[in-house]
């Protein structure tokens, strides 16, 4: 058993969060925010922005997700799915460019798959209040056998997990199955504990640190999640896809 598994996932989160699709020109600004704060002004590893607001080229085809905080009533953290312009044959996703050299086309060449089906989350950030122990100040997010706690004390990273599920559930409303991330090596082990197979497709890169081109599908994890995620991931589905549904209706 593992150690979440003696907590209420869901209802733990409820408590404390919720995710909510940038569907507004606001709300994608709250991102853009997010990311400079973290990216440019905690960690440096972009230049300070005038307007404060973090953005590339690969916004414009991405969406993006929020967690709030309750407590604080604010958002602290975000993540985005960038998806292939589908109007421009030649357009890539990030981890395409960054790992054109590492990745294993044997084993997945990403150019093979349907581009409508394939995204990539990426630019997932949590400001330093939120990045609980001292070796997170220096990333944009972690996650660590630490955060999964003891029997006496378990424990659970809702943010990270919340970041990851809240862009797994806008994928799936957008019907994009195959999922690229550029990811620390050890990821794979730690969201394993979740039931989310991550499986590396190449040799890794240097990326604010190593990391390596791994995949996942929507339908594995949904397969997989534990009995104990399942309602967390509902929970998180239900708000995402409600709030772009009413960002929908605002649109008409």
């Amino acid at each position: 058993m593992f150690l979440f598994e003696l907590l209420d996932l869901a209802h733990g989160f409820r408590k404390y969060f919720d995710v909510a699709p940038a569907v507004t020109p606001d709300l994608r600004r709250r991102a853009y925010e997010i990311r400079h704060r973290v990216y440019c002004e905690e960690l440096g590893f972009e230049p300070v922005r005038p307007d404060r607001c973090e953005r590339d080229a690969y916004d414009a085809r991405a969406e993006h997700v929020l967690v709030r905080s309750l407590k604080h009533d604010r958002f602290v953290a975000c993540a985005r799915l960038v998806r292939v312009d589908p109007s421009d044959a030649a357009s890539e996703l990030p981890v395409e460019r960054a790992c054109a050299a590492t990745i294993d086309r044997r084993r997945l060449d990403p150019a093979a798959l349907d581009r409508r089906r394939i995204g990539e989350i990426s630019r997932l950030a949590i400001v330093s209040e939120f990045r609980r122990r001292n070796g997170e100040k220096h990333a944009a997010i972690a996650v660590s056998e630490a955060d999964f706690g003891a029997v006496d004390l378990p424990r659970f990273p809702y943010i990270q997990v919340a970041l990851y599920l809240g862009t797994i559930a806008f994928a799936k409303r957008l019907g994009i199955e195959t999922l690229f991330v550029l990811t620390e090596p050890r990821l794979a082990g730690h969201f394993a504990k979740l039931g989310v197979r991550i499986e590396r497709i190449g040799g890794p890169v240097e990326h604010r640190g190593e990391r390596v081109p791994s995949v996942m599908t929507v339908g594995s994890i949904e397969s997989n999640l534990p009995r104990s995620v399942r309602p967390l991931y509902e929970l998180i589905c239900s708000e995402v896809w409600s709030g772009v549904e009413r960002g929908a209706a605002t649109v008409h």
